[in-house]
């Protein structure tokens, strides 16, 4: 009978380390079937595919070694990055915490001594004693898995750590946008006030000889307020495009991490960076989306909270453990013997009168489950919108800029006829400011559309999760030895392995 009852208690364990019961519902995916034939036209016609892996550091079309240097700068240093990268190392804690699950959650030694002293009142007695008396015992217990409460801790718990690298990822995709945004915005700054500056010259002169034509008698008042009021109205721009220099430097140097004015070679290279016209992406944009970060980060708290229903679940049924102890005693008073004490035995609890309770936590659970499936759903419609607005932004920009561009040789052309026209008396002075006026125009436009083509291409890149990737290490080291030093984090600081396995992106 004995031999019976060991082997029943064998198989109940072996039935739940293999874990055959795992109460809630097996993680599926909240992926839509549109997304699988999803495609832009406005996307298709300004991206080419390349299959070069390299294409996942979008920038280096640029072929601009200081925007090169100043985002790898901002891979170790930019504040919000290094965030990130923490919450990876304290979500592999929480995987850690969730593991223990599957060893015993009790292991307790206790050690004692007493001293115990015995006296009887009104004199003395034969009785009165003194002694020490010791002891030392190790309890253990261990709740089975039976409903898979622990295995389903440790899903949740690994679907979190997965998604905060893809949370990684996705910072690394926005960081990498914003330096180049940021630089490209800078640049065109630094262009616009160059020929705010440049038309001022311009009109400096003309208003220097329209003075002393009306000096001289040659010219009416008209003529020379005109010109002054031209001439003043373009100066005037120039200490707002400073200001918006200096700001957007700072700007800069605060994004990557460094204090203001704390960057002299953005002062030394000031030129615009080539414009480029379409994207290079290595896959269709369907799987590109899917790939984003931020949408992958969506899946995997979805995974997570799925679990969570089958811990919740669990504590509608009685838990199994197994109990152990031993222990010794022992006393100083002679005579008195040394006692060793051991146990074992299952336990069971059931928590059969909180129903209530437990049963709506299920469905707070499943509540939350289905907003994460709709936040994902709504995250990857978001994300095929931002792409496609993106797409067509590139399109229509580069549009205005080709236009812009024509017209503002034109109107460079049209102040040299002007100017030649105006001297030789063959056109009055109002054809020569409107030329002037023209010309300043077509051209800070033409810097805007470029600007706007360039900011909607890195838009593009950011929206098909383009960047992701990076060589460098979570923690720069002079903040492993930090944290090595305060505390012991074993060999979690060292670089994880990759959760997930990367496909190529943009």
């Amino acid at each position: 009978m004995a031999n019976k009852h060991r082997h029943l208690w064998a198989l109940l364990t072996a039935a739940t380390l293999s874990g055959c019961i795992r109460l809630g519902p097996d993680f599926e995916s909240p992926r839509q079937d549109w997304i699988d034939h999803w495609d832009s036209n406005a996307l298709t016609a300004i991206s080419q595919q390349h299959p070069q892996p390299d294409t996942r550091q979008w920038w280096v079309q640029f072929d601009d070694p200081l925007l090169e240097r100043l985002i790898d700068i901002a891979d170790v240093q930019n504040p919000n990055l290094r965030i990130a990268a923490l919450r990876i190392l304290e979500a592999r804690a929480q995987l850690g915490i969730a593991r223990s699950g599957r060893y015993p959650q009790l292991q307790q030694a206790s050690a004692e001594a007493l001293y115990l002293d015995r006296n009887q009142y009104n004199g003395d007695n034969e009785l009165d004693s003194s002694a020490w008396q010791y002891g030392s015992g190790f309890d253990i217990g261990w709740e089975l898995d039976f409903w898979g409460r622990y295995s389903r801790a440790i899903e949740s718990a690994d679907a979190s750590y997965f998604a905060a690298q893809a949370n990684y990822e996705d910072a690394l995709v926005l960081l990498r946008a914003q330096v180049a945004q940021t630089y490209f915005a800078l640049r065109t700054a630094e262009a616009r006030l160059r020929i705010a500056r440049d038309n001022a010259k311009l009109q400096r002169r003309s208003l220097e000889i329209t003075e002393r034509l009306f000096n001289s008698g040659n010219s009416a008042e008209l003529d020379l307020q005109q010109a002054k009021t031209q001439y003043l109205g373009t100066l005037s721009t120039v200490p707002e495009l400073e200001t918006q220099v200096g700001q957007t430097r700072n700007t800069l140097a605060v994004l990557i991490g460094q204090p203001p004015n704390s960057l002299p070679e953005l002062s030394a290279e000031t030129g615009l960076v080539p414009l480029v016209d379409q994207a290079q992406l290595t896959d269709v944009p369907a799987n590109l989306l899917l790939r984003r970060p931020d949408v992958r980060a969506a899946e995997l708290q979805v995974a997570a909270q799925s679990a969570l229903i089958g811990v919740a679940e669990s504590d509608l049924y009685p838990s199994i453990s197994l109990l152990g102890s031993i222990g010794w005693s022992a006393s100083s008073l002679s005579g008195s013997p040394d006692t060793v004490s051991l146990g074992a035995g299952p336990n069971l609890t059931w928590n059969i009168f909180d129903y209530g309770r437990l049963r709506n936590n299920v469905r707070v659970q499943d509540a939350r489950l289905q907003q994460l499936i709709e936040a994902y759903r709504d995250r990857v419609r978001q994300a095929a919108r931002e792409a496609d607005d993106a797409a067509t932004g590139l399109s229509k920009a580069l549009e205005r800029e080709r236009i812009l561009r024509e017209a503002s040789f034109s109107a460079k052309r049209s102040l040299t006829l002007a100017t030649a026209q105006y001297r030789e008396g063959y056109s009055d002075f109002q054809r020569l400011l409107d030329a002037q006026r023209a010309l300043f125009a077509q051209q800070d436009g033409y810097l805007v559309a470029r600007s706007a083509a360039l900011s909607n291409l890195i838009d593009l890149y950011r929206a098909l999760g383009g960047g992701w990737y990076s060589s460098q290490p979570l923690l720069d080291s002079a903040t492993h030895e930090q944290m090595r030093q305060r505390t012991d984090w074993g060999d979690m600081l060292d670089e994880p392995p990759t959760p997930t396995a990367q496909a190529n992106t943009p």
